[in-house]
Order: C-alpha cells, then sequence, then structure tokens
C-alpha cells in the first residue's frame, strides 16, 4: 500500500478484500468500522469524496488493524469499545463484549426497576448492564460483583467514563454481598464446557474463558446464584437471568424449586429464549 497515491476507496477496498479471505463476517462492515476508526472519517464524508487522498501513515495503520482483525481478533479488542443500549463502553479481553442479546436482559430489568431501588449486578464483567440501568433509571443504588478483579478495573473505569457511581465489589458470587437488593440481574456464565471449543475463533479465544464456561452443562452458576440469591433479594424481589436459548426450561424449575413465583421467560429480537425473571416472597 506504499509507493503510490493511496486514497480512501482504495484502502478501503483493500481491507474489504482481506477481511473475505479470511474468512471474517460481515467483513465489509469490518473494513469499514476500521477505517472509521483510523481516520475519523463518516459515511457523509466519505460518499462524498471517496478518491480523498490517504496520508501513508494513516494508510498504513489501516493496514495493520485489517491485518489483525482478519486474524480474527474481535473488532472491539482492536478499536476498545463497544456500543451497549446507547452508550460506550470500554472493552478488553478481560471482560466479555457487550453483546446485542444482553440489551434483551437490560431492557427487561428497566420495566422492573424505579428511582430508590438497590440492584445487584452478579457477574457483572464490564458493568454495561449494571451502569445502564442507572443512567436510564436514575436513583438507583447499583453494585455489580465479579469474582475477576481486572473485570472489575474495567467496570470501574466504565463508570467513570459513563458518570456513574456504582459500589463495584470483588466477590465469588455472594461471598462478599452482605445486602439484600430489590433486584438481582445477572449474564452468568453458561456455556457448556464441551461446547466453547465450538464456539467462534473471536469468542473461544478472545473472550475470556472464565465468563463463558458453565461448567458442564452450563447451568453450574444458576443453580448457585438461585440457591443463594434468596438470602439476599428483599421481599417481592426480582431475580433476571439472560439464560442460553435452550435452558428456560431448567432454570424455570431452579427457580421454582427455590420458591421463585411470577416466573416469565422472555425472547430476544431473533425470537430466542434469552431471559427468565421471578419474583421472590418470603411469606
Amino acid at each position: 500500500m506504499s509507493g503510490k497515491i493511496l486514497t480512501l476507496q482504495m484502502i478501503y477496498k483493500e481491507g474489504a478484500e482481506i477481511l473475505e479471505h479470511a474468512g471474517i463476517s460481515d467483513a465489509k462492515l469490518d473494513a469499514w468500522y476500521l477505517l472509521e476508526y483510523v481516520t475519523g472519517i463518516s459515511r457523509a464524508s466519505y460518499f462524498g469524496d471517496p478518491k480523498r487522498e490517504v496520508p501513508t501513515e494513516q494508510a498504513e495503520s489501516y493496514r495493520e488493524v485489517i491485518l489483525r482483525r482478519a486474524g480474527h481478533i474481535p473488532l472491539q479488542h482492536i478499536t476498545g469499545e463497544q456500543e451497549f443500549m446507547g452508550y460506550s463502553f470500554l472493552v478488553n479481553p478481560d471482560v466479555l463484549i457487550p453483546r446485542q442479546d444482553t440489551e434483551t436482559l437490560t431492557e427487561e430489568a428497566l420495566k422492573f426497576t424505579e428511582p430508590g431501588m438497590k440492584v445487584l449486578d452478579m457477574c457483572t464483567g464490564s458493568g454495561c448492564i449494571l451502569i445502564s440501568l442507572m443512567k436510564k433509571c436514575h436513583g438507583l443504588t447499583g453494585t455489580g460483583c465479579d469474582i475477576s478483579e481486572k473485570a472489575l478495573k474495567t467496570a470501574r473505569e466504565n463508570g467513570r467514563r459513563l458518570q456513574v457511581e456504582a459500589s463495584w465489589i470483588q466477590s465469588d458470587l455472594f461471598e462478599q454481598i452482605s445486602e439484600r437488593f430489590d433486584l438481582i440481574v445477572s449474564n452468568p456464565p453458561y456455556i457448556r464446557t464441551g461446547v466453547i471449543e465450538e464456539l467462534q475463533e473471536e469468542v473461544r479465544l478472545h473472550d475470556p474463558w472464565i465468563a463463558l464456561d458453565g461448567k458442564k452443562d452450563g447451568l453450574y452458576f444458576y443453580r448457585r446464584i438461585i440457591a443463594e440469591s434468596t438470602g439476599y433479594i428483599r421481599d417481592n424481589g426480582a431475580l433476571m437471568f439472560e439464560i442460553g436459548h435452550d435452558q428456560a426450561e431448567d432454570v424455570v424449575r431452579l427457580m421454582e424449586e427455590a420458591g421463585y413465583t411470577q416466573i416469565r421467560v422472555k425472547k430476544d429480537l431473533a425470537g430466542l429464549d434469552r431471559v427468565v425473571t421471578g419474583r421472590y416472597n418470603k411469606e
């Protein structure tokens, strides 16, 4: 890409071709996102002058990130961020990349939350669920916990960036939790151990294994969280989970056995079971 005049159109076309050849799904879209990332160009500006000359240094930077993406490094690990619920979150290899599926969980939680409530985000990762809830429902008191201190470092930074004051606690589930909450929300690890090796390379090699592995049947963390949650939830409080598409029946059963009622399953935009919600009453 050196030794000649390079234009936006030329480097974008080559970038898309490299990604397509590497088997990247949405190659053209990813090539565009990376062009935006490196050059700061907008779509309107690009289409207004696609033959604008690109400085050699920018062209070289673009080729470098294209080659990283061609090596199946997640786009978000290259740009360092991911949009979730309309906000930009820092992401890195220490946290699960926020996904659209998890917006379904967050939207369901927003239907329940009211100012003054105390919310616990179990297995918080990047903090995207808790921070989004606190941004969209002012007056919540939020706590995010995770076993990974590296994940919590990212969550704290996201809280600072988005001006949300939450408590961040390193804890093996409820081990370091001492309060009761109106809402406990969780996107726990739920992939069966034996299935992880079948996932996309971007996921199995670059998302933290600890955020994926739900043990042999994928239900390990649901069992623990549901069983322990009853000691940390206020009367008529709610417990909400993101689930794998084939886990609704098992998670509903576990919640029923623990005394939860008014249990509902919500589908995601693809029509797959994605969220299970239940209420807990001590009486």
